[in-house]
């Protein structure tokens, strides 16, 4: 007999509805391999349940429900909408709390929180409304983390629900405003729990303390938020639940981002036609207006302008190496300073750089194919996805040694690396590159080496799987308040107040 796994995937952004950032790529790509997974012994029935954005095109979607919620002494309405992404359904949560905000994530801390506690309480309510029961409720980051909280509150009050949840961290810094009040409005009692004090009305740790599992993308990003560098305050947390705390890479849709056919290039090529990759450098030296010359390496930056992702350390090294023979392509937008920043350094050295401080796909992807080397210096990377399609398209990555980075990226193998968060590393590490660029059999190794590595996201679907089945069957045994769940629960008449310490 088939097992069936229902799971509810929560996300703020998911292609191809809507893109803002990686999460936008994890939430349109791992549900539907997770899908594929489906087999004579196991099922997996995933709905996936986002915002209705403005953004959104509506006008192919069907609405399936009209419901309310609870807030305060009113109903606020919530509508659903269902669409669907090759055959797996996705459903649309619309209400006023999201029209109100225009963007998917705005600067309005007011607007953001009552937009995705309404959210997450409607994707909750669902499937009610539709008459499906999830076993796994996923949840990621923390526009989806109250969810979690949520359903460990009705498990408090229904000994009988078995609906087990995961919270995915794939940006741990962003925790989400104060939502304390949205809580008491929305009738959510507000737990005492062994988060620090001042993280107790904020989304993301409650989501992460409700939640039956923790998944951080990637192996080395589990390990280092236990660090205080990295914990950003919860690092004593995380310690006492690594128990159940997970490190799953992230994969990239390896069909979309594929050399071979990608319409984007100028020319398509694999790991055995090289020389016809080059021709994609020379057309994007010339769509820049840089020099047109194969023998200068050219380097390219495919990135949000943020702190996070050590632009400055990029741009300072760059200067201080402008002896060295070298082009650069940079492809951003973001914090203003680190945009005039690229700027300055553009009408410093003209002949060599070009920043285009804007979002686009299609030059992404040619700087992918077409430049030698993709420079990503983070501060911290939980994952990152860029160094994936770069080595994929035979571009070879710098990085630092941070989560997915140190995880998918060689030294000497797959590319260069570096360990301080400094110009000093970074610029040790970019002549190690620049010094082998004109050796190209070792470079070629190195491109090929890249693009026979498997980035897709089977494997790392199939450990989701594996710990969607461990949760599900976990919670369908007899409710044991001891042993069965996460923290021990004491209920008096004021408050049912959850003690950490191994059960519920």
């Amino acid at each position: 007999m088939t097992q069936t796994i229902n799971v509810l995937f929560l996300a703020a952004e998911a292609e191809p509805f809507i893109k803002v950032g990686g999460l936008g790529d994890v939430a349109g790509s791992l549900p539907r391999a997770l899908k594929e997974l489906s087999n004579n012994e196991v099922k997996y029935d995933i709905r996936v349940v986002l915002p209705l954005h403005a953004a959104i095109k509506a006008g192919s979607l069907k609405p399936v429900s009209m419901f309310s919620l609870q807030r305060g002494a009113v109903e606020v309405q919530a509508e659903a909408y269902e669409g669907s992404l090759d055959g797996l359904p996705v459903y649309f949560i619309n209400g006023d709390a999201i029209r109100a905000s225009g963007s998917v994530y705005s600067s309005n801390n007011k607007l953001d929180a009552e937009k995705y506690v309404f959210f997450s309480l409607a994707a909750l309510e669902l499937p009610r409304q539709i008459n499906w029961t999830p076993d796994i409720i996923h949840c990621n980051d923390w526009h989806t983390a109250l969810a979690a909280y949520s359903n460990l509150v009705e498990r408090w009050g229904d000994r009988k629900r078995r609906i087990a949840s995961i919270v995915t961290i794939h940006n741990l810094p962003f925790l989400g405003p104060d939502i304390g009040e949205k809580l008491e409005s929305y009738n959510l009692p507000l737990a005492s729990t062994d988060l620090p004090h001042w993280a107790r009305i904020l989304p993301m740790p409650l989501g992460l303390w409700a939640s039956d599992a923790i998944v951080a993308v990637s192996p080395t990003y589990a390990a280092e938020i236990l660090h205080e560098e990295f914990g950003c305050g919860l690092q004593e947390f995380f310690r006492n639940r690594t128990d159940t705390l997970h490190g799953i890479l992230n994969g990239i849709d390896t069909v979309s981002f594929d050399p071979q056919t990608d319409s984007a290039l100028q020319v398509n090529y694999n790991a055995d036609d090289l020389p016809a990759r080059a021709k994609n450098k020379l057309a994007l030296q010339e769509l820049l207006g840089l020099p047109v010359n194969p023998d200068v390496p050219l380097l390219g930056i495919v990135s949000r302008m943020d702190p996070q992702k050590g632009i400055d350390i990029a741009l300072k090294g760059l200067r201080m190496l402008k002896k060295q023979n070298w082009q650069l392509a940079l492809l951003g937008a973001g914090d203003p300073k680190l945009e005039a920043a690229a700027r300055k350094l553009q009408e410093d050295f003209p002949d060599r750089i070009r920043i285009e401080t804007r979002f686009d796909a299609k030059l992404a992807r040619r700087i992918y194919a077409g430049a030698d080397l993709l420079l990503m210096p983070s501060r911290y990377e939980p994952c990152g996805i860029s160094q994936m399609i770069a080595m994929r398209y035979g571009c070879v990555p710098l990085v630092r040694a941070v989560g997915g980075l140190h995880d998918t990226v060689t030294e000497a193998e797959t590319g260069f690396v570096f360990v301080s968060a400094n110009v000093k590393a970074f610029n040790e590490a970019l002549r190690r590159a620049l010094t082998l660029f004109p050796d190209r059999a070792a470079w070629q190794t190195l491109q090929k080496n890249g693009m026979a590595t498997d980035f897709g996201w089977r494997a790392s679907a199939q450990q989701y799987a594996n710990l969607y089945k461990r949760l599900a069957e976990g919670l369908r045994e007899p409710y044991r308040a001891a042993e069965n769940s996460k923290w021990n629960v004491r209920e008096d008449k004021a408050k049912l107040q959850p003690i950490y310490g191994g059960g519920e």
